[in-house]
């Protein structure tokens, strides 16, 4: 039985815990370390923390924050928001973290990512894309937050981060962000068909079955999710939560069955 890792995705904005909605809409959830906490309860496969104000305002990594996430999170860690050079890079890896996530620089600086990636190995860099579909079907990729647009057609896009050093590819629905629409598994599906490194679908998941889709049909190698993870019925109450390890095994690990890519 090969084991999925099931994610979540903590977003922050200067030191608030916050939810979007197509990239969009930031709601307070509340302190991101009060949630690293209660995850660490709940035996999370992984956790991926995103400052989203970082780049957005140019501002460095917050490594206050982010040594105190590491300190507290018991899971793999991997950090994203404001890197732009190789000493930012290894300070958050050697504070504890395991994976950097990595958007703009791979189109401001890509020699960064080479760099980086032979310094500390692939399996440390994350590639975190960004993308919207078009009014004619095409999908998209975005840099800096879903602000600007990657002139490359997706798949090469993909290809080229892959190239350049990137262990795993996130690969991030802005459409879908937020939307408890469950996964686009034809977006996933074209990006895992495009590189030979793990791809994690992100964007729209509302429960276990959407987990499913996107593994059986997408051939995403893991899943993550925000929403689904911190919010509880209709009304969206604050709720941090996770499935238990019965339930994954039971509904997911045990139930896949994935197709082989042509």
């Amino acid at each position: 039985m090969k084991r999925v890792r099931v994610i979540p995705v903590l977003l922050v904005n200067t030191k608030k815990l916050v939810k979007t909605v197509g990239f969009d809409k930031e709601t307070y959830i509340g302190d991101p370390i009060n949630a690293i906490k209660i995850f660490n309860e709940k035996e999370v496969d992984e956790l991926v923390l995103l400052d989203i104000s970082a780049t957005k305002n140019k501002t460095a990594p917050n490594f206050e924050l982010i040594e105190q996430a590491a300190s507290e999170c018991f899971m793999p860690l991997a950090y994203g928001g404001g890197i732009t050079n190789i000493e930012q890079i290894k300070k958050i890896l050697y504070s504890g973290v395991e994976k950097v996530v990595i958007n703009s620089a791979f189109t401001t600086n890509p020699t960064l990512i080479k760099e980086a990636s032979n310094a500390f190995g692939a399996q440390s860099i994350v590639a975190s894309i960004d993308v919207k579909k078009t009014f004619f079907g095409e999908y998209v990729a975005f840099s800096h937050s879903g602000t600007k647009k990657i002139k490359m057609k997706l798949q090469d896009y993909c290809k080229y981060v892959e190239d350049l050093g990137a262990g795993e590819i996130m690969i991030y629905s802005i459409d879908r962000d937020g939307s408890y629409k469950g996964f686009d598994t034809n977006l996933i599906q074209l990006v895992a068909k495009s590189v030979s490194i793990p791809v994690v679908a992100t964007g729209g998941a509302r429960n276990i079955d959407d987990f499913k889709e996107a593994i059986n049909e997408g051939h995403a190698s893991a899943v993550a999710a925000g929403s689904m993870f911190v919010y509880n019925g209709k009304h969206r109450a604050v709720l941090i939560s996770y499935p238990s390890q019965n339930e994954l095994k039971e509904s997911l690990y045990e139930k896949k069955f994935i197709k082989t890519k042509k």
